[in-house]
């Protein structure tokens, strides 16, 4: 379990907080490029609990401001787009992509007031149709190149779930859980007679963590050994990507998952899905990706589905609470991630605040060609074997539950 000051401290994600300082050294998904477009070229987002608009000025240039003016707060989402920036609606004040006040058309001319206002700006790149912010201290690190997002052997889509009213971390200490496919996945497949759960309802005989510290990624490998019978089937293992993201197969795709806090009680969420030609040829490709919007996860009545993997997580996630209390969990043998993952991630967190640099940021470009997820032997590794782990389709023996600090 965690201290009430430590959840505190692992979970809040604003301006000045601790995981929120350390979550702007990474470059975060806020948006398929495609939602910018000439007909709607502004977006109203919110970021780490900042709110901001992005727009696309003139010169094709994207940018991320604060949404409310430096002047008078009014928001700039309802101002002008013009060659060189925005103009805001209330008194005319236009700032540029990078936050400079160009004009303050009603101040009098001889003043040099406007130079010395400035307003919140935020670095924006696109990557395979992907709009992502950096919100950090400069100077930047490169905006990573996933595999998948620049892979040309196969054919990409961006998925685009609805906003997860829950804190982010609770998204992320699941992709170290690889236990609850089990029960979450499989099992609730399974009673509803439906198809999609049988590789994650085999017995499991072994469960290992990997921590991975670079040099180009740094995270948590998480690997599954299932056994039936004399058959022994271990995976290769699919990554955490330190801090708010996940690689991993699903069924013939890859798939890259983005978390991205909207603020301590809201996690937006970005799929980029990859599949992999049958013969490694490369395949002619749109200049950005198709877009699909999953559907509310949600039955009218309010009550989640259950009937898909996104449902299903969806429902673990939000019913924990807004934020969830770790100091009144109790933790087993099969959350092992869980604690290596939050061993690092309280770590990193006092690595920034002592002013270092974080792990697993790209500053060569050399090695930002392609990052593939080449997994040597990380510095600490955690695993057991449970004999005491049956098959979903059998009642589960009684076992002793253990506490992991």
């Amino acid at each position: 379990m965690l201290s009430e000051q430590d959840n505190e401290t692992m979970t809040r994600v604003g301006p000045g907080t601790p995981a929120g300082n350390l979550l702007r050294r990474y470059w975060q998904a806020i948006c398929p490029a495609a939602e910018i477009t000439s007909e709607k070229p502004k977006k109203r987002v919110k970021v780490l609990g900042e709110e901001l608009v992005l727009f696309r000025d003139g010169r094709g240039r994207y940018a991320l401001l604060g949404e409310h003016c430096p002047h008078r707060a009014a928001s700039l989402y309802y101002g002008n787009l013009e060659s060189d920036g925005i103009r805001c609606a209330y008194h005319g004040w236009k700032f540029d992509a990078d936050g400079k006040c160009l004009e303050q058309p009603l101040e009098p001319k001889e003043t040099c007031f406007k130079d010395e206002v400035k307003q919140t700006s935020y670095r924006v790149e696109e990557l395979a149709g992907i709009l992502f912010a950096y919100m950090g201290r400069e100077p930047a690190p490169l905006l990573p190149r996933w595999d998948i997002l620049v892979r040309e052997d196969g054919v990409k889509k961006i998925v685009v779930l609805p906003v997860h009213k829950c804190n982010w971390l609770q998204t992320m200490e699941n992709s170290v859980d690889p236990a609850h496919t089990v029960y979450l996945h499989a099992h609730q497949f399974k009673v509803r007679g439906m198809k999609g759960g049988e590789y994650y309802g085999r017995p499991i005989e072994k469960l290992e963590f990997e921590e991975v510290r670079g040099p180009v990624w740094a995270g948590v490998l998480k690997k599954r050994t299932f056994a039936e019978g004399d058959r022994v089937d271990s995976e290769a293992g699919h990554p955490l990507i330190f801090p708010n993201m996940l690689y991993a197969p699903q069924g013939p795709d890859l798939v890259m998952h983005f978390r991205t806090p909207i603020d301590d009680h809201n996690t937006y969420i970005i799929w980029m899905t990859f599949r992999p030609s049958k013969d490694g040829a490369r395949i002619a490709q749109p200049a950005r990706p198709p877009v699909e919007y999953l559907p509310a996860l949600k039955t009218p009545e309010g009550e989640y589905e259950m009937t898909s993997f996104a449902s299903q997580d969806m429902m673990a996630w939000e019913t924990q609470g807004p934020v969830y209390d770790r100091s009144k969990e109790n933790l087993g043998y099969t959350d092992r991630g869980i604690t290596l993952y939050r061993r690092m991630l309280k770590e990193q967190i006092r690595v920034v605040a002592d002013g270092g640099e974080p792990l697993g940021l790209i500053r060569d470009p050399a090695q930002n060609d392609i990052v593939r997820f080449e997994v040597s032997r990380g510095q600490a590794r955690e695993e057991f074997t449970q004999t005491w782990f049956a098959s979903y389709s059998d009642q589960p023996a009684e076992k002793e539950h253990h506490q992991a600090g």
